[in-house]
Formats: C-alpha cells, sequence, structure tokens
C-alpha cells in the first residue's frame, strides 16, 4: 500500500530512495575513470601483426583489472569478470580486442546512469514513467547531447514533447500512458537519442537528422506540418486538415478509419466533433514511418481492419485499394486490375489460413509495411511498382558514389 502524500512513511520512503539512488551513482565510473581505463587498456595491450587491432589476451586482462582496480577503485572490479571475457569474440590467439570491450563498459555505464536518473524521476516508484517524467528526463539530457544543446530555448518544450512520445509509442503498447523503464532502456529509442551526443551535426548529412526521430532537424519539421496543417489554428486537425497530409497522397478511408481507431472525442467544437490532437498526430507519423515495426504495423492494421474482426477479408483488400486504385488513375497512370493487386498481395503474405491475413500474418510474411502502404497510400503502391526501377537507381547512385 502507498504511503500517504506528505505524511512521514512518504518521507522515508522518499529520503531512503534518494540514498539508495545516490549511493548507486557513486558507484559508477565518471568520464575521468572511464578516460584513464581508456588508457590504461592501450597501455597495456598487445598490436595485432596482421590486423593493426589494439587486443588483449586473458593474462593481459587480468593484469589490466589490477592497474585499472589500482589508479580507479574497486568500482571498476566488476567489468573484469571471467564471464565477461569470454563474452567478446576472440581470434585464433584467444585475444580480443579492447575496443568492443571499452565501448561494453561506457554502454553498461551509460544505461545504469539512466536507469538512476528515470528511477529519481518516477514519482509512483513503480518502474514507470508519465509523459511529464520522461519529458524531464530528456530536458535534462540536453545540455549533453551535442546537437542538442544550442536548441533555441523557447523550443525546448516542445522537443521534449515530441521526443517523449517515441518512447511512448514503443514502450506503452496497451497505451495507459506509463512507459515501462526496462523497457526504455532495452530500446533502440534511447539509442537513437544517445547518438546525438556522439557525433557533432557537422558530421551528420542531413539525411541522417531528418530520419532520427530526436534530432532537432526532424522535431521542427513535424512542427511545421501540424501547424501548415492545423489550418484553422485550433490545435487540433479536423479530417479534412489531415487529408492534406503528406500531399493528400493517403485515402480518404484510411483518415476516416485513423479517426475511428486512434481518436479520441474532442473536447474542442461541440459534443460530436472529433478531432486529431497534437500527441495522436505524433502516433500518426510515428505509425507510417515506422510501418515495418510491430508497433507501427499494429497501429495500421487496426486502421485496415474495416470490421473489427481480427482479420482482413479478400472484401476488405478490395474495399481498401479501391481508393487507391481511384487516386492512381486520377494521377494519370495506367489502368490496373484491383483483383490481380489483391491476388498479389495474398501471395506474398502466405496466410495461415488461405481465407483470412491476420496481424501476425503480416508481421511473419516480413513484408507488412509495404502491404500497408500499397492499402493506404498512392505514393506507397508507386513504390512498389515501379520498385524495379527504384532498386536500379540506387545501385547506380552507389556506383557513382
Amino acid at each position: 500500500m502507498k504511503p500517504e502524500e506528505g505524511s512521514i512513511s512518504s518521507r522515508v520512503q522518499r529520503l531512503a530512495k534518494y540514498r539508495f539512488l545516490k549511493k548507486q551513482s557513486e558507484l559508477l565510473l565518471n568520464a575521468d575513470d572511464l578516460d584513464a581505463m581508456w588508457v590504461c587498456l592501450r597501455e597495456n595491450c598487445v598490436i595485432d601483426d596482421a590486423t593493426g587491432a589494439e587486443k588483449m589476451n586473458y593474462e593481459d586482462f587480468c593484469h589490466i583489472a589490477t592497474v585499472c582496480t589500482e589508479q580507479i577503485g574497486q568500482k571498476c572490479k566488476r567489468f573484469f569478470s571471467p564471464s565477461n571475457f569470454m563474452k567478446f569474440e576472440k581470434d585464433d590467439s584467444g585475444r580480443i580486442a579492447i575496443l568492443p570491450f571499452y565501448l561494453y563498459v561506457m554502454r553498461t555505464v551509460s544505461l545504469t546512469q539512466a536507469r538512476i536518473d528515470m528511477s529519481e524521476l518516477d514519482e509512483d516508484s513503480d518502474g514507470f514513467l508519465q509523459p511529464h517524467e520522461m519529458e524531464a528526463y530528456i530536458r535534462g539530457l540536453i545540455p549533453n547531447l551535442a546537437q542538442l544543446r544550442d536548441m533555441p530555448t523557447q523550443f525546448v518544450q516542445m522537443y521534449c514533447r515530441i521526443a517523449a512520445r517515441k518512447f511512448f509509442f514503443f514502450c506503452d503498447p496497451h497505451r495507459r500512458g506509463k512507459a515501462c523503464i526496462k523497457k526504455v532502456l532495452l530500446s533502440n529509442c534511447l539509442q537513437e537519442l544517445m547518438e546525438l551526443h556522439q557525433e557533432s551535426e557537422e558530421e551528420v548529412t542531413d539525411t541522417e537528422q531528418a530520419e532520427n526521430w530526436f534530432s532537432l532537424t526532424s522535431a521542427q519539421r513535424i512542427c511545421d506540418i501540424f501547424l501548415a496543417l492545423d489550418k484553422d489554428q485550433n490545435g487540433t486537425l479536423s479530417k479534412q486538415e489531415l487529408k492534406e497530409y503528406a500531399d493528400g497522397t493517403l485515402t480518404e478511408i484510411f483518415i476516416e478509419r485513423v479517426f475511428d481507431e486512434h481518436v479520441r472525442r474532442s473536447k474542442v467544437g461541440g459534443g460530436n466533433s472529433r478531432e486529431m490532437d497534437f500527441e495522436s498526430f505524433l502516433d500518426f507519423v510515428l505509425a507510417l514511418e515506422n510501418k515495418d515495426t510491430p508497433e507501427g504495423l499494429t497501429y495500421l492494421f487496426r486502421c485496415l481492419d474495416l470490421n473489427g474482426r481480427g482479420f482482413l477479408t479478400t472484401a476488405d483488400i478490395h474495399t481498401l485499394f479501391r481508393d487507391v486504385h481511384q487516386k492512381w488513375i486520377e494521377g494519370g497512370n495506367y489502368e490496373l486490375c484491383i483483383e490481380d493487386v489483391r491476388d498479389e498481395i495474398w501471395d506474398m503474405v502466405k496466410p495461415a489460413d488461405p481465407l483470412r491475413i491476420s496481424l501476425q500474418d503480416l508481421l511473419s510474411c516480413k513484408q507488412g509495411g509495404t502491404i500497408a502502404s500499397m492499402l493506404i497510400d498512392v505514393r506507397g503502391f508507386w513504390a512498389h511498382d515501379n520498385r524495379e526501377n527504384l532498386l536500379q537507381e540506387e545501385e547506380e547512385q552507389v556506383e557513382e558514389a
């Protein structure tokens, strides 16, 4: 039972938590410790004659452990266990490269520090973060991330809101408004965010920045898109406004289904109005930009499942693609047969039940994202229809580079 807020029990519990986390933080290697370990590794390793790589055998490993413990202290000792040495790939002489080992130490320290920082923000001490707690964690990282530290002050709050949403999209599958800290630590999201620390902005291409959800470029792009769509500037998007997303290439039936499945009834604009708020828009964009992930495909499948039965029939595919076909013809493309496309999709999926396509079928066939694109976006179908030409163009660009 949780102690009452402000009670002696509550204050004692909070103090105990603070002291525990402080002690755990003191046991971590700091930046100077890590630098000292790297120097120690390099000074006591051997150079591989064939590759020039810096390596160490188990005897070197034990010697380095002794030197590091003398110079840094007992807190580095746990990294030099026999089991850790066995984790790394060995050459014919039984040696491991020092760089992967050092990167492992850095990542372990980084994740442990993140765990401590998140636990400090976890007001309920239940192992989950609420949106405002996740935003506070991200806000605390900004000064230490090379590509974000010069962010305009007035954009920080909006950035944290956008960045936090990706964690909830991937780490809160049941949409409870609480992201599991363990899932956050193991997710690719945290790695993507930390990448902004490893590289200076000058070394990152515009494409790479746009593809990383956590980059400042990406956050500003998403914010600009929402503002451009919000014609009446009421802070939410109507169906008509959302139809203009991606140059209007998404089908009307898909937009309708997005509102049916993923948009809460709005308090703005009267009793029965339903408009998409900014958080729902972020989920929408995340789903479209991550169609090949289980989370993105799950979001889209709910929209494709027209009757909420947990599977798609040939009739569903026909209905969904009819809108794509209309946009296809309006775009001046050649005539095509909807039944042929439907049969092609069935061949791509090869469902367990020949009469139904389930979400699991889409996930198992490894082409679920492509199939979803074909059914909701005329541009997605065009990309599939022209995949051979696009592949050839990509190969030519690589050869030229």
